[in-house]
């Protein structure tokens, strides 16, 4: 193979850092492992932020969430995992993840977790008639 999963999350400068603006990223298959069954887990990850200074690269991105795949994790520890590491990463406004799990033993979870940072205040909704 010509890539392999890695935990390193290349960043590139915001181009219109004086505009606040939400990006959004839909995975749909995100892989990590049950960590007491060895089973595989499935989730759709969707992350929305606004960012800062910087921005996620999104192939460093992708070969980031490969790197789930033979982890074993607890849904709400992997999705706050992969919050505080794109925040390190990037110190967005602003970052919402939202992780929505397949079904495991009857249950659907879905985790959502949430980042602000302290001196960003959101612009405020504009409602069009």
């Amino acid at each position: 193979m010509t890539t392999t999963p890695s935990k390193t999350l290349e960043t590139f400068p915001n181009p219109q850092p004086e505009r606040d603006y939400t990006i959004r990223m839909t995975i749909p298959e995100f892989t990590c492992l049950c960590p007491k069954t060895g089973q595989p887990d499935f989730a759709t990850i969707v992350i929305e932020y606004v960012p800062g200074a910087l921005c996620v690269e999104l192939k460093a991105l992708k070969l980031y969430m490969w790197a789930f795949r033979n982890q074993g994790a607890f849904h709400e520890a992997v999705t706050n995992e992969i919050l505080n590491d794109i925040v390190a990463a990037i110190a967005p406004n602003f970052m919402r993840i939202r992780a929505e799990f397949n079904v495991r033993g009857g249950i659907y979870t879905t985790v959502i977790v949430e980042h602000k940072n302290p001196g960003w205040q959101a612009p405020q909704l504009v409602n069009l008639p």
